[in-house]
């Protein structure tokens, strides 16, 4: 196996049918990857939806309580079942194009030094404020058609976009490119993300695990950076508030390692997520 998707999933039955559908369209040999839906305590019909995908590629089941949001935890259970050599994470709702699995792949077998790669989400917001448009854009009966338009007229960006212009598709020299490791579509090396601990399931409010993932990749060696292939888009849907503790996290992740640099987090949203780099580098901060 070369490919594990790990999606942790809560009752979003219907928009996990989406993405699900969009990974049995992959180009890539179904004998290649697997995918690992991990479900975090739905009471909706998410087992029956993914029961409906198991006879059309290599998909397997997960289940753990409902003890609050453990999107970390179940990320993990995901990660120590998977049997490929890299781990994609993906999350309900992401529609991959039909090649994202394959250039996952072919970026990670081009280097022989460690990545966490990340790929490329259209129509994603942090609040759902572009939800209108992006749904009036969007056909899910054309994922690929939908996306190369989008790429074409240049709408619904990658949140990050500006991130990406001002520091460059590889942005590994950043001073902190773990702060763009978002886990609704990225890739590492599966023996690297164990041997690094995996996540940390002391977050149990949505925001933050992923990045923290992200810094212990980084300081293991992985090289961050960003390849445009590797798109999919993003279907607009309430979080349910559970986004209000985001910044608590990045409060308790600045603790957690108390380096000059992860101690900005700490002022967060005082300070602007986005150009934490830039702040490093005018206080020439080290880590």
């Amino acid at each position: 196996m070369k490919l594990s998707v790990v999606i942790p999933t809560y009752n979003r039955s219907d928009i996990l049918q989406l993405t699900l559908e969009s990974l049995v369209r992959q180009d890539l040999d179904h004998d290649d990857y697997e995918v690992l839906v991990v479900d975090d305590g739905s009471s909706d019909d998410t087992a029956d939806v993914v029961k409906k995908y198991m006879d059309q590629m290599n998909l397997r089941y997960f289940f753990q309580e409902d003890e609050g949001y453990r999107a970390a935890g179940a990320r993990n259970l995901g990660i120590s079942h998977a049997e490929g050599e890299i781990t994609v994470f993906m999350d309900a709702g992401v529609m991959a194009h039909s090649s994202l699995l394959r250039v996952h792949l072919a970026t990670h077998e081009a280097y022989s030094e460690p990545i966490a790669l990340c790929g490329y989400v259209f129509g994603y917001s942090l609040n759902n404020e572009n939800a209108d448009e992006v749904l009036a854009d969007l056909d899910v009966n054309d994922v690929d058609g939908t996306i190369e338009q989008w790429r074409e007229k240049g709408l619904h960006p990658d949140i990050r976009e500006d991130f990406f212009i001002r520091e460059g598709d590889d942005f590994s020299d950043a001073p902190a490119p773990w702060l763009m490791y978002w886990t609704f579509n990225s890739s590492v090396r599966t023996e690297q993300l164990r041997r690094v601990g995996m996540f940390d399931d002391a977050f149990r409010a949505w925001g933050g695990e992923d990045v923290d993932l992200g810094y212990r990749l980084h300081r293991d060696g992985a090289r961050m950076f960003l390849n445009r292939d590797a798109v999919s888009l993003h279907w607009p849907h309430a979080r349910d508030g559970e986004g209000a503790d985001a910044v608590a996290n990045y409060q308790y992740m600045a603790r957690k390692y108390d380096t000059p640099i992860t101690r900005l987090l700490d002022i967060v949203p005082t300070i602007n997520f986005f150009v934490i780099n830039d702040v490093i580098r005018g206080r020439k901060l080290t880590h």
